[in-house]
Parts: structure tokens; C-alpha cells; sequence
């Protein structure tokens, strides 16, 4: 079993600065105080994550708004399940959650925290709430194979992503089993929401006519992405650290094949989970409270 070290979900940590009854728009107002004082008033975050905080301060709205929304749909997906997204919170925070475990919940939760943190940047640059990015135009203008042409604001899924991952895997600089796993999970997460991405059309022409359409690409409702990465829990693959050589870098493999490594889409767990029924503050169980919990069955078997 790996080491049941308290490793916090990071990119949650930035709402240790708002109280639990406040509404996310209080964010906004936090941003007159200045981005340096602002960065620095965050705990736990890296030096890194400081410096990406300072250069774009009016993401940390789109940061926290992922946070909750990837919180709110884990509870969601697993409401009538023996572990129902009933995370433990740290005494500094009501928001710094702990999953101690490298279990496949664990991996559910850093991927859809991930998921949430990329989905809700992307969302924010279309709305033009953040200064540094905005709509994609790179496909505009241009003609698909079916003879409709890319218009409107596709979403920005590029930047969204590429901004969650500096930002969310900036933590896991530990180099450890359980650091590789987080990553993993982090960017499989990541990778839900770009493959879960809609197109939508517009037609154009005489009374209702559809002689010219026009069609972008747009993020789908975050349930969808949710229930993607529900369908990955329940495949996920249970992995070991694993180096081919002693001088060379340390990586995951496969449990039963050492020499095969998980794919990028696989959520990855190292530790078998616990029984979630009773309470245990070693594994990070909360136990089952108000709802029966049969512990011989693998089945969900926990609905009220």
C-alpha cells in the first residue's frame, strides 16, 4: 500500500479564501485587491502556481467555478453508491479535500476536478471573462468535407486544457507512485473533455432554408463528461511504479503487465479501496451514515 500521506486536491485550496456560504461571484471582488496581494493570500498553492495566479488573476473565478462543479458532479454520479463522493476536508479548509488513498475514487476525483478546472476555463474564455484568451478562430472561415464552413466561437479546448494542466499538475512535483498516479488521472480527466466535445450548426438561407450552414465546436453539459469518466472508473486499471532499468526515470505499468503502460485514457488507481462502510480516518472512509451499506456485495447496494 502506498503511503496514506495527506495529498490535497491543489486547485481547490484557492477557494480557502472564500467562506463556504459565499457565492462564487464574491470572487470577482476579491480581484480589486491586487494580483499580488491576491496570489499571496492563497494557501498551500506552489511557487509556480503563484506566478500563473499573478499572470491571470481573473482565472481563479473559472478555477473555482471548475472546483465546485467537479465536487457537485462526483457527489451527483455517486449519490446511490456505497461511496458517495463524501470527500474528507482538511481543518484549514472547508475546501482543501484530502483523499488519502490511492484508490480508484481517488482517481475518479482528480479526474473530474481536472475535468471541471479545464471545462470551466474553456467556458470563461468564451464568455470573454478571462483577458488572456477567447474563442477559437483557428478552423474559421474554412470548409469541411460535407461542404458546411467553421464559423461562431468554437471553444477554446486548447487553451482550456493547456491551462488546467500547468496550473492543477503544478503540485505533483514529488516524482513518487502516487504523484505519477494523480498526473495520470489529472490528464484523463483532461482528455474527457475534449472527447466529449458537440458540434453545433447553424443554417443560413430564405425562409428557413439551409443553404449555407455554419457550424463550431462547443463544450457539452458537464454531466455528460461525468458520466464518461464514470464509465473509466469502473474499467479503471490498477497500476504499480516501474522502472525498466535502475538509472532510468520511474513510471506506470500495468499491475499484471509490468511491461505495458496504462492508457492515456485509463483512469489508474494503486491501492484496492476500502469497504467505504464504516469509518476509518486511515484509508479517508467517512463511513455510511443514514443509508444501508451491504459490505459483501461489489455492487453499489447503498441506496436508501
Amino acid at each position: 500500500m502506498t503511503s496514506t500521506l495527506h495529498y490535497v486536491i491543489p486547485y481547490v485550496l484557492l477557494l480557502a479564501i472564500i467562506n463556504s456560504n459565499t457565492h462564487i461571484r464574491a470572487v470577482s471582488s476579491v480581484l480589486g485587491l491586487g494580483a499580488d496581494l491576491l496570489c499571496s493570500r492563497v494557501p498551500g498553492i506552489t511557487p509556480s502556481q503563484r506566478r500563473i495566479c499573478t499572470r491571470a488573476p481573473d482565472a481563479i473565478v473559472a478555477i473555482s467555478e471548475g472546483a465546485r462543479v467537479g465536487i457537485g458532479e462526483c457527489q451527483r454520479q455517486f449519490r446511490a453508491h456505497r461511496w458517495n463522493c463524501s470527500l474528507q476536508a482538511s481543518s484549514s479548509s472547508v475546501f482543501g479535500y484530502v483523499v488519502l488513498m490511492g484508490s480508484r475514487e481517488a482517481a475518479f476525483t482528480y479526474a473530474i476536478m481536472s475535468a471541471g478546472v479545464a471545462y470551466s476555463v474553456t467556458a470563461s474564455c468564451a464568455r470573454g471573462n478571462i483577458s488572456t484568451c477567447g474563442c477559437d478562430d483557428r478552423k474559421r472561415g474554412r470548409y469541411s468535407a460535407s461542404g458546411w464552413k467553421w464559423g461562431g466561437c468554437s471553444a477554446d479546448i486548447k487553451y482550456g486544457i493547456k491551462f488546467a494542466r500547468k496550473f492543477v499538475d503544478a503540485r505533483e512535483v514529488e516524482g513518487d507512485a502516487r504523484a505519477l498516479m494523480n498526473l495520470h488521472n489529472n490528464k484523463a480527466g483532461r482528455r474527457a473533455v475534449k472527447k466529449t466535445l458537440r458540434t453545433e450548426c447553424k443554417c443560413h438561407g430564405v425562409s428557413g432554408s439551409c443553404t449555407m450552414k455554419t457550424c463550431w465546436k462547443t463544450l457539452p453539459a458537464f454531466s455528460t463528461i461525468g458520466r464518461h469518466l464514470v464509465k473509466k472508473y469502473q474499467s479503471a486499471r490498477a497500476v504499480v511504479a516501474h522502472k525498466v532499468h535502475k538509472k532510468s526515470s520511474m513510471h506506470l505499468a500495468l499491475q499484471r503487465k509490468k511491461a505495458r503502460r496504462p492508457r492515456p485514457s485509463h483512469l489508474v488507481f494503486l491501492d484496492k479501496s476500502p469497504n467505504y462502510c464504516d469509518f476509518n480516518p486511515a484509508t479517508g472512509s467517512l463511513g455510511t451514515v443514514a443509508r444501508k451499506c451491504n459490505r459483501s456485495s461489489a455492487g453499489q447496494d447503498s441506496k436508501t
